[in-house]
């Protein structure tokens, strides 16, 4: 089977990453696209699931504080703009 080069663009901080990942295995990042290609040409999908993150406790309660807010908007209180907040919090220091 003859060979081909292939440009690809890669974060360099991902790109060293999976280097070093790859090295563990004995195998450099070319031989790691390569097993990946096939494996998906073999399964005729990619090999993996692909599926958003799923958010952690902090980002699920400022969704539902977020949420609140906007179902409960004269529960809390409206600045008319950023600088008249800090005005009011560096009052409060």
């Amino acid at each position: 089977m003859s060979k081909v080069s292939t440009s690809i663009s890669i974060d360099s901080e991902v790109k060293a990453k999976a280097q070093e990942l790859f090295a563990d295995f004995g195998m450099d990042l070319s031989t790691a696209i390569n097993v990946f290609l096939r494996q998906a040409v073999r399964e005729n999908a990619i090999p993996f699931s692909i599926q958003r993150e799923n958010p952690n406790a902090d980002t699920i309660a400022a969704i539902k504080e977020r949420d609140e807010m906007v179902r409960n908007p004269e529960k809390y209180k409206r600045y008319s703009s950023f600088a008249d907040f800090m005005k009011e919090e560096e009052a409060n220091v």
